[in-house]
This record gives structure tokens, sequence and C-alpha cells, in this order.
């Protein structure tokens, strides 16, 4: 809990600055600020997600310290359930599909159902973004890590989904593919 408390703390911070600085140059909202990480973001996560070949998605790494690590089609599901969740928390609603905690629905098994999802999460997340406003910031609401922020549930969305895309790359590379995002 600690790590995770870290995170957010940090992600907060992060978000504070950046917004400050990017208000003293071309004051843009908070909005657009949180909607340009996420663009960053996406655009990354999705590229990776659609370059790994299909029969590349049950791959977990199995030499070294990795017993128990998700699979890569497991990273991609959790990256979007927690999009999902933690866009909700920003909106202070429910996702708008059940997604079966923070690992998917059990439903989600291929490579295209699963980039669907992905691809929903983040349209989910745009929509959660554009909705921060100087006053709602710190409204407190229910985040998936317990009691929050709505700014803070939104920093969530970018660095947990980095955190999982720097997984996701070493997968890929362990199976020679290069994320687009290096190319």
């Amino acid at each position: 809990m600690n790590r995770k408390l870290a995170f957010s703390i940090s992600a907060f911070g992060i978000a504070l600055f950046c917004a400050s600085a990017a208000v003293a140059a071309d004051q843009p909202t908070l909005a657009q600020v949180y909607d340009r990480q996420l663009t960053i973001v996406e655009h990354d996560v999705v590229g990776l997600a659609e370059a790994m070949p299909a029969d590349k998605y049950g791959f977990a790494p199995t030499q070294g310290e990795f017993k128990g690590v998700r699979t890569f089609a497991e990273q991609v599901k959790h990256l979007a359930s927690v999009v999902y969740l933690s866009s909700a928390a920003v909106l202070g609603q429910k996702p708008p599909i059940d997604t079966g905690g923070e690992n998917g629905p059990d439903s989600v098994k291929t490579k295209e159902q699963i980039v669907a999802y992905l691809k929903g999460a983040f349209a989910f997340g745009h929509k959660a973004m554009n909705s921060l406003t100087e006053k709602n910031q710190l409204d407190q609401v229910q985040s998936p890590m317990g009691e929050s922020t709505r700014v803070a549930s939104a920093g969530m969305v970018a660095w947990h989904s980095f955190d999982h895309y720097g997984q996701m790359v070493v997968y890929a590379r362990m199976n020679g593919i290069v994320p687009p995002a290096s190319r």
C-alpha cells in the first residue's frame, strides 16, 4: 500500500506541476493536460497490443524470477480494466461495462477482443479526462486504490498504464517484436 500511495502522491505532484507549467504557457485546461497524457499512453499501449502476434498473447516469461506473472493478454486486460475503473472514479460513476474486476472479463479472450476492450477503455478514459475542471479536481471519489481525488485517479491512469506497458515491452522484445513506439 505504501508503494501505491507514493505513486499516487508522485503522480498528483507531477500533474500539478505539469498543469501549472502548461497554464503559464498557452493556458490549456486541466482536462486538456490529462487528456494529452492519456493520448500518449494510448498511442504506445494500443500500438504494442496490435503489434504482438495473436499466437504470442499467451506468452509469459519463465526464465528467471517470473513465477506467477501475467501473460501478455492478461497484462493488456489488466491495464484496460484499471483504465476503466480509474476513469469511472474520475467520473464518479460505474464503468460502462463489467470489467470483471481488475483482471478483465473472462469472456474477453482473443487478441481481437482484447484490443477492442483496450480501445474501449481508452475511449472511456478520454471521457473521464475531459470531465476534469479546476473546480472538481479535488473532489473525493472511490478509486480502485481506495478513497482518492478525481485528479489522483486521473493520474493513476497514466502511471499505472506505463508500468504495465514496460512489462509488455519486455514480453514483446523476448518474442522478437520491436514496440512500434521504438521504431
